[in-house]
């Protein structure tokens, strides 16, 4: 067993430990209820954790299969995430070539070049050749109804469940020194300090929370997102031995990853309010699509791999 598969252990084992005392805090919140009352952010709060145990349980096997595994998960991952993003929106007969392109060129080549560690390459494969391809492709079909519309939507789809997805495993690509060999931890990182933060924004502004942020749009307040941000940056700190970092640096990461995160969280709600709809699909049931569960991560993983690669490769 190497020193990063032990490290992967000992951290599963951690988050399965923090996991408990979530669980164990909402089971004594509502154990202290009045019977048979109902208490919807209870529940809410609940069902997060529950779903937690299982991501963190396929995350976690998938990082300990090392980078094929990693790879594998978030190639399916983004399939399913397209999949829920473009099915609201709108599409005509002649965008079925364009969107047959994204699901089984365009989306496989990104992973391709991420496997293949071309950096150059598949940071602006889909910003650059897909943006302006993919368009083409439609516009030789001949229908102009909604065109920029029906474009725009197929682009950020492109964008949020291929491009920004695939920069999570793409953090096996990077080769710190003294870092060699342990990039995965880069990955395990990013998605708990995110969630957790999410997780504790969302405790946090339920309990203390005064002031909304965007009152139409999500029930965060600013004062949950100062504690989530807190909180994750204090999380970062504690997690700093498995980044290289520093405390510091790790705690300014995790602070940043989780405050774009919970940006991103708000684009994702604003989505859904245009379309109508309280959840992107019904895959997890109960807990809505899986861009539901991990939108905070979706768009905080090109930033954090980004100034990672900025300030840390030499």
């Amino acid at each position: 067993m190497t020193g990063t598969t032990t490290d992967l252990m000992m951290l599963l084992l951690a988050s399965f430990g923090i996991l408990f005392v979530l669980t164990l805090l909402g089971e004594v919140v509502r154990a202290r209820q009045v019977l048979n009352y109902d208490n919807p952010i209870l529940d809410t709060y609940q069902t997060r954790v529950k779903s937690w145990w299982a991501m963190v349980g396929l995350i976690g096997l998938a990082l300990l299969s090392g980078k094929i595994g990693v790879m594998i998960l978030f190639t399916f991952a983004s399939f399913a995430a397209l999949r829920e993003f473009l099915t609201l929106t709108t599409k005509v007969r002649a965008d079925h070539t364009s969107l047959a392109l994204g699901f089984f060129a365009v989306l496989p080549l990104q992973y391709v070049f991420v496997g293949m560690g071309w950096q150059g390459l598949f940071t602006v494969f889909i910003p650059v050749y897909a943006f302006l391809l993919l368009p083409i492709v439609s516009a030789l079909r001949g229908t102009p109804d909604r065109f920029l519309m029906r474009v725009a939507e197929t682009q950020w789809g492109l964008m949020i469940a291929v491009y920004c997805v695939s920069h999570v495993p793409a953090m096996v690509t990077l080769n710190i020194d003294g870092y060699q060999g342990k990039s995965l931890m880069l990955i395990a990182f990013l998605v708990i300090v995110v969630q957790l933060g999410d997780l504790l924004e969302y405790f946090f502004g339920r309990r203390i929370g005064r002031t909304q942020i965007a009152p139409h749009l999500s029930p965060k307040t600013v004062e949950g997102v100062i504690c989530g941000v807190l909180s994750a940056m204090f999380i970062g700190a504690l997690l700093s031995g498995i980044t290289p970092f520093g405390i510091l640096g790790a705690a300014m990461m995790a602070g940043i990853a989780s405050l774009v995160g919970m940006g991103g969280n708000l684009v994702f709600a604003a989505i859904k309010g245009d379309r109508g709809v309280k959840d992107w699909s019904h895959l997890i049931p109960g807990q809505g699509g899986l861009l539901d569960q991990l939108d905070s991560v979706i768009f905080a993983a090109p930033i954090f791999f980004q100034l990672t690669r900025l300030v840390w490769l030499p």
